[in-house]
């Protein structure tokens, strides 16, 4: 039988995963054995079933749980891993001696709280699983390089919101393998996205072309495709650039490797939120790391929204100012242009997504109207073409 009142003491001596006190199974687990200990049946059953409310939200294993969340735990120990500092001889022991207490928690069978808790109605029960903590744990440490930990190690696609990292839950999947032709375009991206994987120097890179080429959807695939060897995707509106500092300072000491996206990138004459951004593409010391980049997609190739009336200005070193916007753009190490199909391109497109759909249309008709299609909507594009083979998708029977 176990013994709660040395599990419940041990809980509260956690230092390295004292942050799992406040997970609500365990402060559920916590609650029914506090309970069992003072022979308050009511409250043992109500903390009980709670705790396999909670758990059920996430499976029915116990140990695959607690494992869980010990790995994605953000402690100081891997915290210390994570930038390459020696931990030391007590925080190993710290570290060995936490996780194995932690599997004893997470394999102490719900047929014990059953059988403690006098009560003759029905109680839900829980699965358990041999595993040993230690080793899984030290393979999470061997490769923090890829997985990473914390957050970073359960999404790989982030956005900036209220001035906090946080994670996108049900990011576009989209893969490589669904984006046809611009191979060369593609496989600049590529290259320069592995240079920064393998740790060597990589480019800050502008996306530059017509809408709907596929920018944003080359760089969202990159960061999918690459996101178990160590890649993950921040995404920034134009008006958070004056994160990017903060966003610096966080992820500089991370092992893994980041692409600050920044998508339909353009500022007015008079606008100052490049300043963030250009300190970053200038290579500051206090605004760059060496395991992120920037990549930004826009329509205009100087970034810049220029009117005649602009050109007038009244200030005193105004060509200078202009000037400085216009030279943004080429502060981006590489430039790759996505230019609109013409219509053997288009059509190549439009048949190669067809197959993707498995579209059963003949495809002289299919070809036609997809011409049709691409004038009603402005030109021919990758997005055209892709909207056009769903709507053929959805229309046939």
């Amino acid at each position: 039988m176990t013994d709660f009142n040395r599990i419940l003491k041990q809980i509260r001596s956690l230092v390295i995963f004292k942050e799992l006190r406040k997970n609500d199974v365990i402060i559920d687990m916590i609650q029914t054995m506090i309970s069992i200990c003072e022979e308050n049946t009511e409250m043992a059953v109500e903390w009980y079933c709670d705790m396999c409310g909670d758990l059920y939200k996430s499976g029915d294993d116990l140990t695959e749980y607690i494992m869980k969340i010990i790995l994605e735990d953000e402690n100081l120990f891997i915290l210390k891993k994570g930038e390459g500092l020696e931990t030391g001889t007590m925080l190993d022991n710290c570290l060995a001696n936490e996780l194995a207490f932690l599997e004893e928690l997470a394999t102490i069978p719900s047929s014990e709280f059953i059988g403690r808790i006098n009560y003759d109605g029905f109680l839900p029960e829980y699965r358990i699983s041999p595993r040993d903590f230690s080793q899984i744990y030290a393979q999470r440490v061997h490769e923090i390089n890829k997985i990473g930990y914390g957050i970073y190690s359960k999404y790989n696609i982030f956005i900036i919101k209220d001035g906090v990292m946080t994670p996108v839950e049900h990011a576009d999947p989209i893969r490589l393998s669904q984006l046809h032709n611009y191979e060369n375009e593609r496989s600049q991206v590529i290259a320069n996205t592995k240079a920064l994987i393998a740790g060597k120097p990589a480019n800050n890179v502008l996306l530059y072309g017509d809408c709907g080429t596929g920018k944003s959807s080359t760089v969202k695939a990159i960061a999918n495709e690459f996101a178990c060897e160590g890649l993950r995707l921040i995404e920034l509106k134009k008006k958070q650039l004056h994160e990017i500092p903060n966003i610096v300072e966080t992820i500089s000491k991370n092992p893994l490797k980041f692409i600050i996206f920044i998508d339909d990138l353009s500022f007015t004459e008079d606008d100052n939120d490049y300043a963030a951004l250009k300190a970053i593409l200038e290579g500051s010391v206090a605004s760059t790391a060496s395991n992120l980049v920037i990549y930004a997609t826009s329509n205009r190739r100087h970034l810049v929204r220029e009117t005649f009336t602009s050109r007038k200005g009244d200030e005193i070193h105004f060509k200078d100012t202009v000037q400085e916007l216009l030279s943004l753009s080429d502060r981006f190490g590489l430039t790759v242009t996505f230019q609109k199909p013409d219509k053997k391109l288009f059509l190549d497109l439009v048949n190669k997504l067809a197959d993707q759909y498995e579209i059963s249309t003949n495809r002289d008709e299919l070809e036609i109207k997809a011409e049709a299609f691409a004038l009603s909507k402005g030109g021919r594009s990758p997005r055209v073409a892709k909207q056009f083979i769903e709507y053929v998708k959805g229309t046939e029977e």
